[in-house]
């Protein structure tokens, strides 16, 4: 059967719209007019590195049995899709537009998955609602915009831990993306059995897509995982803490590599500090990935992460889980002095942005 799925993001969302594509559904990625036109026109570029083949494999979107199309946020109806996947930054879901298909998605009770670091509230609600006592309502100034998850039943709204690694070229095109890190999307289910069945439906049609390459067909990484335990997604919380914030610098910012190997011990010791706290959520330490497992994938990361590279081109807002995970943290008299040190740089780090733009406002 073929699904209609609707993707908020084209960049990162183009990943999954690939693989969503190569199974013959129809996907359309929701972004700005001159992207969509750009998309229209020549489709969308995924290159991804694949065992067996030397360089780059890119799949053309024009070429894969599924349809492609993009949209602006004004021009979509939630209510024609099946399934809504959310793959934007968070701070981009309150921008004019955006916020406002926001509540028509909410409106439309439709299921949604979302592709985030940053987990959306009713999400969150859904591990409160397991007796351990989560006081989601405290966590709002984590959020760029809290409101706009209002009128979400969380139990429409679930999480894929966004493990693949993927950039934007600098000397490409916008419709074009590359694969760093071609690891899964592990999803934990829906509420309703009727949703997680969607959601394993197109988990077993990307497991048996395959791509036509060079005169044979050719296995393409990064597929979608879906899992019973609502824990699973958040096994990408120690990586970003020990890894992706730690990239985060006073004098700049340095590669993922060397955020976790250039002090081994101290990565370990706040990898282990957010993990514990996944559990002490309801996690089983099965639903998480082993520190050593992901110190290996890290040595292959030589690029800072996208938070630090956001805050060095002076980014006003960036994805807030650092600060997310020390309020959850403090809501079970948890600490690390660590992590606090590093929510503190981003907050500095961000005010200085604002007050650069500040500044340039004032001077123009």
């Amino acid at each position: 059967m073929t699904r209609n799925v609707l993707i908020l993001g084209a960049s990162y969302g183009s990943l999954l719209a690939t693989r969503l594509l190569m199974a013959g559904h129809s996907v359309t990625l929701v972004c700005t007019r001159g992207t969509a036109d750009l998309i229209a026109r020549d489709g969308t570029r995924v290159a991804f590195p694949v065992r067996g083949v030397e360089g780059l494999v890119e799949v053309d979107s024009r070429r894969l049995p599924g349809s492609l199309s993009a949209a602006t946020p004004e021009g979509v109806d939630p209510a024609a899709y099946d399934l809504i996947v959310l793959g934007m930054q968070e701070a981009q879901y309150g921008s004019p537009g955006v916020r406002e298909l926001m509540a028509r998605i909410a409106g439309s009770c439709r299921p949604c998955l979302a592709i985030m670091n940053m987990p959306p509230l009713p999400y969150l609600e859904r591990i409160g609602a397991r007796d351990v006592a989560l006081d989601t309502a405290a966590l709002t100034h984590s959020y760029t915009d809290a409101s706009v998850w209002r009128g979400f039943d969380p139990s429409l709204v679930t999480l894929a831990s966004p493990d693949p690694q993927a950039f934007r070229p600098a000397d490409r095109a916008k419709n074009v993306l590359q694969v760093g890190l071609p690891t899964n999307f592990k999803a934990a289910r829906f509420e309703s059995e009727e949703h997680t069945a969607l959601l394993r439906e197109l988990e077993a049609d990307i497991d048996g897509s395959r791509l036509m390459h060079e005169g044979r067909e050719i296995e393409i990484p990064v597929r979608l995982k879906v899992h019973e335990s609502l824990f699973v997604p958040l096994a990408k919380w120690p990586m970003l803490i020990a890894g992706n914030y730690r990239c985060i610098r006073a004098g700049g910012m340095i590669p993922i590599r060397e955020a976790v190997h250039g002090n081994l011990r101290e990565s370990r010791d706040v990898y282990d500090w957010v993990a514990g706290l996944c559990i002490r959520l309801g996690a089983d330490p099965t639903d998480l990935v082993p520190f050593d497992k992901y110190a290996t994938a890290a040595s292959s990361l030589g690029k800072p992460s996208s938070a630090a590279r956001a805050l060095a081109a002076g980014a006003k807002q960036i994805e807030r889980v650092d600060s997310l995970v020390l309020s959850i943290a403090g809501q079970y008299g948890r600490h690390s002095t660590v992590l606090a040190q590093t929510v503190a740089l981003v907050d500095e780090r961000l005010q200085a942005n604002r007050a650069e733009r500040v500044e340039e406002a004032v001077a123009a």
